[in-house]
């Protein structure tokens, strides 16, 4: 895909768990913009990874993979979340497990992953908008768009959050075990050296701890719409 430099981008970066799937998926329908799922890439290329039987750590191996897996976004026919296909197969309920999570977070940190899906990601910038979530949306990937927020929330609004959703697709977790695995993914997003987890210095900082997710969505379209 060609990308249009023309087209607006809304960045939302955030954490695992603080809203920003959900609140850029409603935000998107409200502005009938386009909408990029950064951190499905990343996870459907370490799927692709695991299914090949490749090493996480083999730079060279999770590379090459990520330059051949075909990624593609299709609507849901129940109107529900975003089916994402990887080499044909729908792997979307694999991706949104903890196991996925981590396996994204640890190719994340590869510097010739993140370029091989930067090109992607760029493609996705066309009228008449686009909403772009993910962890360096505003600062890496879009860096030039005016429109930029960063969500936030505890890290046990979080677990409770990641505890409700995986409960309810039948996944046997626990609480304790979740903001454990939460905390360590913060601290490793945060402290590695290529797009650490941190905000833009001109984004919008919104804590959805507590907060109703209508209250949230309109906070957000209030960046774009002043």
């Amino acid at each position: 895909m060609s990308p249009n430099p023309s087209a607006p981008v809304l960045t939302i970066d955030g954490p695992s768990g603080s809203g920003k799937g959900t609140v850029s998926r409603l935000v998107a329908e409200r502005l009938g913009w386009r909408l990029l799922d950064s951190g499905a890439l990343y996870r459907a290329v370490g799927y692709a990874a695991g299914a090949a039987g490749l090493d996480l750590s083999d730079a060279e191996a999770v590379t090459r993979c990520a330059q051949s897996t075909k990624i593609r976004f299709a609507p849901a026919a129940d109107g529900g979340d975003t089916r994402v296909l990887v080499n044909g197969h729908d792997a979307t309920d694999e991706l949104r497990t903890e196991t996925g999570g981590a396996a994204a977070s640890a190719i994340a940190s590869i510097p010739s992953v993140r370029q091989a899906l930067v090109d992607l990601q760029l493609g996705f910038r066309k009228l008449p908008g686009l909403v772009a979530d993910g962890r360096d949306m505003g600062t890496v990937i879009f860096p030039d768009t005016p429109f930029k927020v960063f969500l936030t929330a505890s890290a046990a609004e979080r677990a409770k959050r990641r505890y409700k959703q995986l409960k309810e697709k039948g996944l046997n977790v626990t609480l304790g075990g979740l903001q454990r695995e939460i905390e360590a993914r913060d601290a490793r997003d945060a402290s590695r050296a290529v797009a650490p987890l941190k905000p833009a210095v001109d984004a919008v900082l919104v804590d959805t701890t507590g907060m109703p997710i209508a209250d949230v969505v309109a906070k957000v379209l209030a960046v774009v719409q002043r």
